[in-house]
């Protein structure tokens, strides 16, 4: 107690040396400094050049008349002439080859609905290639209006009225489905595709053999006769063994398709025709004249 009140009057506690070593400064390399701020000012001015070069070497390319546009060549293209191409990509001779955006330029060019891919590239010094991909039609769509569908099942092209009809026809989608459910659609279309080529293919019963194509959305895919629209229930799969058993028995069955009202082949093995029953009304009102006779 008492050496506490002790301190409390002004007496300092004995200093405690610190048990510390004491360093000494080291002399300055000033070799080694001078090396190093001299390599980060080579590093630093070759780069300040190269960047210098590089704008320099930019803006040649850009000014010389060396690098400008004196040919537009177009590749491949079918039904969409050259001129008609090259004066969509709007590309001019005498602009720099390296202003041209050539990406817009084959979105430009794939406005043709005809055109469903354009790649454009440089051909250095000073030529432009234009390389087209375009929609080879396989149906006829009825939509609002008869529209084009190519291999994959798109609708592609608006007919105008100098296109072809000499193409089988696709019915029962209609815009909206399309529109609303457009991965479902497309693989509604690629199916018609699938049994038009299969019926391509046949000798019996064939493309010869059809007027249209309908998609049903419930039962499947329906083929209609070209003579008195009998329709042919194909279902949505094996088209060819059903094809197989129709074509067996279609040469007695093509007589009669005026009396008949539907052939279904979507049961295994077997092929179900239904006689049109205004037909049977008719057969049967004439039988029962006769007896009365």
């Amino acid at each position: 107690m008492q050496d506490f009140k002790h301190n409390l009057k002004g007496h300092k506690p004995p200093k405690i040396k610190q048990n510390k070593r004491r360093q000494e400064k080291q002399p300055r390399d000033w070799r080694k400094l001078i090396l190093r701020l001299l390599r980060v000012s080579l590093f630093a001015g070759g780069a300040t050049l190269a960047v210098a070069a590089g704008m320099l070497g930019i803006q040649f390319l850009r000014e010389s008349d060396y690098f400008t546009v004196r040919n537009v060549r177009v590749v491949a293209q079918g039904r969409v002439s050259e001129q008609e191409i090259t004066a969509a990509s709007e590309v001019r001779h005498g602009v720099n080859i390296f202003d041209l955006d050539l990406a817009m330029i084959g979105r430009k060019i794939e406005e043709n609905p005809w055109i469903a891919r354009a790649e454009v590239v440089r051909s250095l010094p000073d030529e432009v290639v234009i390389k087209v991909t375009e929609h080879q039609p396989r149906a006829v769509i009825q939509l609002d209006y008869l529209y084009y569908v190519n291999a994959n099942g798109e609708v592609f092209k608006l007919l105008d009225s100098g296109d072809s009809l000499d193409f089988p026809i696709i019915t029962g989608v209609n815009r909206q489905f399309l529109l609303d459910r457009p991965a479902e659609g497309q693989a509604w279309l690629r199916q018609a595709l699938v049994l038009l080529e299969r019926l391509s293919a046949r000798h019996q019963f064939n493309l010869a053999d059809v007027s249209e194509v309908q998609v049903d959305l419930e039962d499947g895919l329906v083929v209609h006769t070209r003579q008195y629209g009998v329709p042919v229930l194909f279902g949505k799969d094996d088209f060819d063994a059903k094809l197989d058993r129709l074509e067996r028995i279609y040469t007695e069955l093509e007589p009669r398709l005026t009396a008949l009202h539907y052939i279904d082949l979507n049961v295994a093995d077997r092929v179900i025709v239904k006689v049109d029953p205004k037909y049977a009304a008719g057969r049967n009102e004439k039988q029962g004249r006769k007896g009365v006779s």
